[in-house]
């Protein structure tokens, strides 16, 4: 975390004092109005990004300084430099290949089309490579030439934190003024992680006194992970026992309907973002399997709510099984390593220093 303990609890604090705001939820497709169709279309948070495609070592291309920040912030480059260049170096194409092999693309080294669709993706926000760790692919052993060892694709925090109760509360940010429906979202996502684990969640409405604490908020909201616009970065949810989830105010929420048949760009379903989330808030990082809830990325217009295998084996390995949890694995699933699990970027987890003293001084 880049400010201070203190600074981050004084900021939220000012943030839930002050803050005014009020989501866009639509409850399906068609009820989104037309004048945000043009936004959504030429000002998304990376659509810039598509211009880069086909450039390659040695060349210098205007706008290469807003990727090479790109890559900073969810830590493929280690390092900050007092000013990134827009040469595309050394640095740039190492920061590319680490990427491409995370998310299972041809390792060139280059901008090609692939890699440029995969890096506009919305996505969390949530690095993939902390202190040049990392345990999605490009920090993973290989499987030996005999088939006999494998890797897991789940991840946890650093030190492995987790829930040490199995009753757990949640609540929502009062001045957001959330409607049944949209509440109704969240309870099936906590649902849909309490059938493979001993957890249960219900919702309080005590907002200091929670365990969970659910907010929309928009730009720089005080825990020094800005959002920033349509699409981008969707969402954050920080690591046991903090508890703190943090929604884009500026997404077009779908909450119900088929969000994949719609012809406009930015829609994003709730629920698939919740669910993802959620698996931060108990102890997961990412995977690199694509198939995964705990994926880094989701295109705008899908949906992706059901838990694979993946996931399973990943908060299993956290908490146990629910006892009333009779789904056989899937065959496919292969032989885990837990012992090569990594950790994901200790930003996200503002830990109970900040999350207890902001509590505090709410009491």
């Amino acid at each position: 975390m880049r400010p201070t303990v203190f600074l981050v609890a004084v900021s939220l604090l000012s943030l839930h004092l002050c803050l005014p705001v009020s989501a866009r939820f639509f409850p399906n497709v068609s009820s989104i109005p037309h004048n945000l169709l043009l936004p959504n279309v030429k000002n998304t948070a990376w659509d810039s990004f598509r211009k880069f495609s086909g450039c390659h070592f040695g060349e210098r291309f205007a706008g290469l300084t807003k990727l090479k920040q790109y890559f900073y912030y969810f830590g493929y480059i280690p390092d900050k430099v007092a000013n990134f260049t827009d040469n595309f170096d050394d640095q740039l194409q190492s920061a590319l290949r680490t990427y491409q092999q995370n998310f299972n693309l041809n390792v060139t080294g280059q901008l090609d089309e692939a890699t440029v669709e995969q890096l506009i993706r919305p996505r969390c926000g949530n690095a993939d490579i902390v202190n040049g760790s990392t345990s999605m692919n490009s920090g993973k052993a290989k499987a030996t030439s005999n088939g006999l060892r494998t890797v897991s694709h789940y991840s946890f925090f650093p030190g492995t934190p987790r829930w040490r109760k199995q009753n757990l509360t949640y609540t929502f940010w009062p001045n957001n003024q959330l409607g049944d429906d949209t509440k109704s979202v969240f309870s099936r996502a906590f649902q849909r992680w309490a059938e493979v684990i001993p957890l249960n969640f219900t919702e309080s409405g005590v907002y200091q006194s929670a365990d969970i604490r659910i907010g929309f908020f928009r730009g720089d909201h005080g825990d020094g992970e800005p959002f920033d616009g349509v699409l981008g970065t969707l969402a954050h949810a920080f690591s046991p026992p903090s508890g703190w989830f943090h929604l884009d105010l500026d997404e077009n929420w779908v909450i119900s309907g088929d969000v994949t048949a719609s012809v406009i760009s930015s829609a994003v379903d709730l629920e698939s973002v919740v669910v993802h989330e959620i698996g931060h808030l108990l102890g997961l990082g990412h995977s690199s399997d694509e198939e995964a809830i705990m994926y880094p990325t989701i295109s705008a217009s899908s949906r992706k709510v059901d838990l694979r295998n993946d996931d399973v084996l990943g908060i299993q390995q956290l908490y146990g099984t629910n006892p009333n949890y009779n789904t056989m694995l899937s065959p496919s699933v292969q032989q885990n390593d837990t012992s090569g699990t990594g950790c994901v970027d200790s930003r996200w987890a503002i830990n109970v220093l900040v999350a207890g003293g902001l509590v505090l001084m709410l009491l």
